[in-house]
């Protein structure tokens, strides 16, 4: 059914085309008839011809009727559409009433209200914090009330998340402003170098796990033995690689006089509980049992009791081509990823030998070099003279071999180590119940994340073994 009344004069206008075209079909195909028995020289028609000639001028009556119908159904349409626009130039006319404008704050106005917590009014969190912990130690009704229209404003600016937020874990969580989140992200990253590093990804909306499809066995092909012999073909077989969901979450105790009193706990709590929150994504990708990169890497062993760096920069080789090795033309070793012990020992090396082959555009006699413009998580700390960018992680364990005083350093892919987490990292922040013999209230922050390493067996490499020792300088 037409929705408008221009939809309506529209349909009834083709209708009326379809009906004068009918006319004059009728009329056209009465003089072929004829025109055709005056060209075979035939005084009379056939019976044929004479039935057919019935029907179309019984058809032509008929398409004459309903053109009229249609004609005088047209005229009253156009008629309601006259009035109709009368109709609407008369509502938009402005009259005089005896009513009072109201004033105008008393006006509500859609997409003028201020955020409930601002960058302006509360630039460190500070009270967004308070409103958590006052609302679940004293059930306070103003912070209760502005804790949810917090809440309202996520879920119309940020939907996606608060949809995650509730539906895939067993937190019923309140999201962090974004402002505080851009406020602390920078100092938070300090403690995730490897993880900013990687390929990243936006997590699915729903669901707690990433599938991904791995090819086992390829296709084939080889020489034909001779002609119309049969080619060589293989089946292709897939695997399918799950990728779990996981939960990064730190937590912090904020004491009854800090909820009291509102001394301190903005800068010490939000930035305890985003740095907790960070360290445990990047210490995950590298240290988690089975699907960490310390786990999944394949080992070079460096075994000296009296390392060099000269050394070790072969091991750093060959780990590198073991990763192109096995990856070919679906990746390349593009970083190595150390301890700052080994970096800075790294560093310290003196020595008048230099590579045959110098793939990056280093000074002359140096066996590397660093970027002075970086520091800690900032990006790559410098570049080898094979090219590798070298990320420092303090996320690696120093306690590894059989003296527990050793590191290990990674060399990867960055197009293979990926990262799936929310777009514009969102965390989500609850008060649990109160610890009541110390007066504290435990605030818990957390955020949803899922990585692998594991696309490719042996694509990623690692050196390690009594030549990455506690490094003396």
């Amino acid at each position: 059914m037409p929705g408008t009344i221009d939809d309506l004069i529209a349909s009834i206008e083709v209708e009326l085309e379809a009906a004068q075209k009918r006319l004059k079909k009728c009329g056209a195909e009465v003089q072929l008839i004829l025109d055709k028995a005056q060209q075979d020289g035939r005084s009379n028609l056939s019976a044929e011809e004479d039935q057919r000639v019935a029907e179309l001028f019984a058809a032509r009556d008929q398409a004459r009727s309903d053109i009229t119908g249609i004609e005088n159904k047209l005229a009253t349409t156009n008629k309601l559409k006259v009035e109709e626009q009368e109709r609407e130039a008369q509502q938009k006319q402005v009259r005089d009433t005896q009513t009072r404008k109201p004033s105008y704050d008393q006006v509500a106005r859609v997409g003028q209200e201020e955020r409930t917590y601002r960058k302006d009014q509360d630039p460190h969190g500070k009270g967004f914090l308070m409103d958590v912990s006052r609302q679940f130690l004293y059930q306070d009704v103003e912070a209760s009330h502005r804790l949810a229209q917090h809440m309202r404003e996520e879920r119309v600016e940020r939907a996606e998340y608060m949809k995650r937020a509730v539906g895939t874990g067993a937190f019923a969580g309140l999201t962090v402003p974004q402002y505080l989140t851009d406020l602390y992200a920078p100092a938070t990253a300090n403690l995730r170098p490897f993880a900013d590093a990687c390929n990243r990804h936006d997590l699915p909306d729903s669901g707690m796990s990433v599938n991904i499809s791995r090819i086992t066995t390829g296709s084939s092909a080889a020489l034909q033995a001779s002609e119309n012999a049969g080619v060589s073909e293989t089946d292709m077989d897939d695997t399918l690689l799950t990728v779990p969901v996981q939960t990064a979450a730190g937590q912090q105790t904020v004491s009854r006089q800090a909820i009291d009193r509102g001394t301190g706990i903005e800068d010490v709590t939000m930035q305890d509980l985003f740095n907790r929150v960070a360290t445990v994504v990047d210490s995950t990708l590298i240290n988690q049992a089975t699907t960490g990169l310390s786990a999944i890497a394949q080992a070079n062993a460096y075994t000296d009791a009296s390392p060099t760096g000269a050394e070790l920069y072969p091991k750093i080789l060959g780990a590198a081509a073991g990763v192109e090795a096995n990856l070919l033309a679906m990746g390349r070793p593009s970083h190595a990823i150390m301890h700052s012990r080994r970096w800075y020992w790294l560093s310290s090396q003196m020595q008048s030998v230099w590579p045959m082959i110098n793939w990056s555009n280093l000074p002359v006699q140096a066996a590397g070099q660093a970027n002075a413009a970086s520091s800690y998580n900032s990006g790559p700390r410098g570049v080898l003279p094979c090219g590798l960018e070298v990320i420092v992680d303090n996320n690696i364990p120093t306690g590894l071999g059989g003296g527990t005083n050793e590191d290990e350093l990674y060399v990867v892919p960055q197009s293979e180590c990926h990262l799936w987490e929310d777009p514009n990292a969102p965390m989500f922040i609850r008060a649990e119940q109160a610890k009541a013999a110390s007066l504290g209230v435990l605030l818990v922050a957390y955020s949803y994340f899922a990585y692998t390493f594991g696309r490719y067996t042996n694509g990623m490499q690692k050196v390690g073994g009594t030549g990455m020792a506690q490094p003396t300088f």
